[in-house]
């Protein structure tokens, strides 16, 4: 679990095919403090777990279902990262509640300057907006952000300058896509109504 406050920006080293996969080095100083083999890190949002440690960072590995789900298939030597170890008991939990399990990518197609920051403009899948509510939480590559607003293609989410600093969202990143994970709350609550919905045709 996470919360969505990234810890540092890393950079991916290498990259290696590996049983249909992908293993991946990570250039980190700050989450390499204290890691261990087995630990989860997410890696621009996806909950990785470190298989190998080195001095300047760790490696990864992404199997064939995180690369349908994350953008960690398109992935190149050298691309920046958001990184985050594991929350711990008794962490404040600045963001909010994040598994590290992407629901699917986004693409950025817009961004416009609002006072000292942005607004960022991003398309999403019709199936995900369902789970997307308005000042409601969403994570963004990881990063723990609230829905400015939302429409029927997409939402809209507001950057300080602090995440942009802090983060690898920005205006930048406009055409790019971006992994997503909306709140778990809305999909555990689907789950448990669906069985007492009544079907349309009866209504």
């Amino acid at each position: 679990m996470f919360t969505g406050l990234v810890e540092e920006i890393g950079t991916i080293a290498a990259l290696a095919p590996a049983d249909g996969g992908l293993r991946v080095a990570i250039r980190a100083r700050v989450v390499r403090d204290g890691l261990a083999i087995g630990d989860s890190v997410a890696v621009n949002g996806a909950c990785l777990t470190a298989v190998e440690l080195h001095p300047d960072g760790f490696v990864v590995d992404a199997v064939a279902e995180t690369l349908r789900r994350t953008t960690l298939g398109e992935a190149q030597p050298g691309d920046r990262v958001n990184l985050e170890r594991a929350l711990t008991l008794g962490a404040r939990m600045g963001g909010h509640l994040v598994q590290g399990h992407i629901d699917a990518t986004g693409t950025v197609d817009g961004a416009a300057p609002e006072g000292e920051g942005w607004i960022l403009r991003i398309d999403v899948d019709a199936a995900l907006m369902r789970y997307v509510v308005e000042k409601g939480s969403i994570a963004v590559d990881g990063v723990s952000l609230t829905v400015a607003s939302r429409d029927g293609a997409g939402l809209t989410i507001a950057l300080i300058p602090h995440t942009i600093a802090a983060t690898t969202l920005g205006p930048g990143r406009v055409g790019g896509r971006v992994n997503l994970e909306v709140d778990l709350v809305a999909k555990y609550i689907e789950a448990l109504v669906a069985p007492y919905q009544v079907p349309r045709e009866a209504q």
